[in-house]
């Protein structure tokens, strides 16, 4: 976050569920953190973090020498193992190019919807569209109801508290930006929702209202339908496995709850840091005006002091831009992975609704486990770049402070 006024914008005018891992298991031999309860240990078993150890090339630094003094990124040393599955992708969709709409009763955002695509679904290889977020809203509203046996992807939340968070910033925007681009690329590669009727629409469609007026009578009546079909009925003899969903996922969205306040405080903490910084080094550049032989050092200590805060910014940047999200994300996720409480009476269709249901957790899980080890090394990398731009800043000024003392 940077300490300058926001930005204005452009305007126009399968695994089984049972070795489902707990959010906190290490390895199979390890408790969870922090002593809390894991729900149903019999069905949900801790397993390491992931089927294979992350691998260093070449064995990592040997024993008894130094790291070398510029960072090489650990993402680059770090190895993924469980990439996503090689299968040919033949529909791609992004999210970019916000715009701010001035109008007369309301001022909001649109995004350019670019979709690319080989599917005989689709009239055109390419389409270009704009929506704004209610346009999300409706499509994901949608999904619910034609696709009741599936879960959806969450949506960022849509208010926020005026006065504390500028929804027009730049900052705030592209934040939106990046979540609204991963809800459609979580669509995008789910083999079930990406054949959706309503998002072939959100995707294609020049004008929307139009369709969410009239084009979609139709379909929303199939969705009533299904919604109808699932509706009413208790599901009598649901697998075991699925109540230990739900304590999964309470206890996964409780320990992400926990860690987004205290990241947030950890960053609220590291810009009143920072401000203190910023004020703190000058004082030695004014103070080594007063001074003769000590003024290159002062001035030295204080190009550190600044090289210090640039670092600190930048880390801090990268928290409320890349971790924070994340979290955010799946804290939305697991609320909206509920899994339903009733469903059609018939055997086989609840069959069919328990076979939907396992198939997107797993899907879920592998982007989870992905998601958060992209994440965590990322916050690593991060982490050891900030600390090394300090350690060279403060290395730089011990040869000024040598020279005068052999001067001497």
């Amino acid at each position: 976050m940077s300490g300058g006024l926001p930005k204005a914008l452009p305007s126009t005018g399968p695994h089984s569920l049972r070795d489902m891992p707990h959010p906190l298991a290490g390895s199979s031999s390890e408790e969870a953190v922090g002593g809390d309860s894991t729900p149903s240990p019999d069905l949900l078993t801790a397993r390491s973090f992931g089927d294979k150890d992350l691998i260093l090339p070449n064995g990592g630094t040997p024993a008894g020498t130094s790291s070398p003094a510029s960072s090489s990124s650990l993402l680059n040393r770090l190895q993924l193992d469980d990439d996503i599955d090689g299968e040919t992708r033949d529909l791609f969709v992004t999210v970019d190019d916000p715009k701010k709409h001035v109008c007369t009763m309301e001022t909001y955002i649109t995004y350019r919807i670019t979709t690319k695509s080989t599917r005989v679904e689709f009239d055109l290889p390419e389409y270009s569209v704009r929506r704004r977020y209610q346009d999300f809203d409706w499509l994901r509203s949608k999904l619910e109801e034609s696709q009741p046996t599936h879960l959806i992807p969450p949506l960022p939340e849509k208010f926020v508290v005026k006065g504390v968070v500028d929804r027009f910033s730049e900052e705030f925007v592209e934040t939106r930006r990046k979540a609204l681009d991963k809800f459609l690329k979580r669509i995008t590669d789910h083999p079930v929702l990406s054949f959706n009727e309503h998002f072939n629409v959100f995707l294609t469609a020049k004008d929307l209202n139009a369709y969410k007026k009239q084009g979609m009578a139709l379909l929303s009546r199939v969705g009533e339908s299904v919604k109808h079909v699932t509706g009413g009925y208790k599901l009598r003899s649901r697998p075991l496995e699925f109540a230990a969903i739900g304590e999964y996922l309470d206890t996964f969205a409780l320990k992400l709850g926990t860690i987004d306040r205290i990241a947030q405080r950890i960053i609220k903490e590291e810009i009143e840091y920072l401000v203190e910084l910023r004020e703190y080094g000058p004082v030695y550049s004014t103070w080594s005006a007063l001074e003769g032989e000590l003024a290159e050092p002062l001035e030295g200590v204080s190009a550190c002091i600044g090289n210090c805060s640039t670092a600190l910014e930048e880390l801090t940047d990268d928290m409320t831009e890349d971790f924070l999200p994340v979290l955010r994300e799946y804290i939305l996720y697991s609320d909206s992975m509920k899994v339903p409480s009733d469903v059609e009476k018939c055997q086989d269709r609840m069959e069919c609704f328990n076979a939907d249901l396992k198939a997107d957790m797993e899907r879920w899980q592998n982007n989870k486990r992905q998601d958060f080890r992209q994440l965590l090394m990322g916050m690593a990398d991060k982490n050891i770049q900030y600390y090394e731009k300090c350690l060279m800043a403060w290395e730089s000024i011990i040869p000024l402070l040598q020279e005068k003392q052999e001067a001497k």
